[in-house]
């Protein structure tokens, strides 16, 4: 289906065209319509939120009115608005996005937190070392580095082009002395020993990908969600490579999908890892985060 027409000009206000847009994202049946009318309109007149409400009444001129009807075309061809402003907050941290890269999601600090969580239980007398399997856009790694001041990251990914805006991220957030990143299949080039390795991996099956939202088959990366026939294939080589890399007491925490985490569990066991505690379960109640350690001899 084409897009609807949106007709901004510059006699719209700033207001008008904040509701207009949300009257038309809904009846596309775009999903939390007011959020993103706020967001495209922000972006495009490059005002924060206070900016809006002050200048409610002022109208627009004609370059914000081109580029809010640029905005709202991609919106409403079902482009997410992450990937228009090429950007989305995590761990309350600001990351620049490209093709190669996910848009990074709430779910998935849920690894962040019981990785934290681990951490914390158990502290070393060393600098820790941190390895994120499949980093993208550098999120989870750069989220604990922030929160662990003394750790060094490193992140792998095959995706040249990840690697680049994880970089790039990296120096932004002014981590990038504490960071390195290589490309390599999951942990294929890392040696360790690290004291903690965290992953998002592909974990969608194959055949589910189609039936995935417009937003996420369309413009995530299919190399960073297709997880094999079972949704497993991710797991089954990353799992057995991080175990070997592993500090003894160390430990992986990977994300898992819904329903997956009971069968993440068997193959951290078949790796010789101990999984000591249940998954740390999502805002929705989904188990989310897998972890297991490397014991001591």
């Amino acid at each position: 289906m084409a897009p609807l027409a949106t007709n901004f000009d510059s006699g719209h206000s700033i207001e008008s065209a904040r509701r207009a847009l949300a009257a038309q994202l809904q009846s596309a049946g775009i999903e939390e319509p007011g959020l993103d009318a706020r967001l495209l309109v922000g972006a495009a007149l490059r005002l924060d939120l206070t900016d809006m409400v002050t200048q409610a009444a002022r109208q627009l001129t004609p370059e914000e009115a081109a580029r809010l009807e640029a905005y709202a075309q991609r919106r409403l061809a079902h482009e997410p608005v992450a990937r228009i402003l090429g950007a989305r907050e995590f761990w309350g941290l600001p990351f620049r996005l490209s093709e190669a890269t996910l848009v990074p999601r709430p779910d998935t600090e849920t690894v962040v937190e019981l990785a934290l969580e681990i951490f914390r239980e158990q502290p070393i007398s060393h600098p820790p070392r941190i390895a994120d399997i499949g980093t993208g856009s550098g999120a989870i790694l750069l989220a604990l580095l922030h929160e662990i001041p003394d750790a060094f990251g490193v992140g792998t990914d095959l995706s040249l082009t990840a690697l680049a805006t994880a970089r790039d991220n990296a120096t932004t957030l002014g981590l990038a002395d504490r960071a390195a990143f290589v490309a390599c299949s999951y942990a294929a080039a890392l040696s360790g020993p690290f004291d903690l390795i965290v992953s998002n991996p592909p974990y969608i099956p194959s055949a589910e990908i189609p039936k995935l939202s417009l937003e996420v088959r369309e413009h995530d990366p299919h190399l960073a969600l297709d997880g094999g026939n079972d949704g497993y294939d991710a797991y089954r080589a990353l799992i057995p490579q991080a175990g070997a890399c592993l500090a003894p007491g160390g430990a992986l925490i990977v994300e898992a999908g819904q329903g997956q985490a009971r069968n993440i569990e068997t193959l951290m066991t078949a790796a010789a890892l101990s999984v000591d505690r249940p998954p740390k379960a999502d805002l929705t109640g989904i188990p989310r985060a897998v972890s297991a350690r490397k014991m001591p001899p």
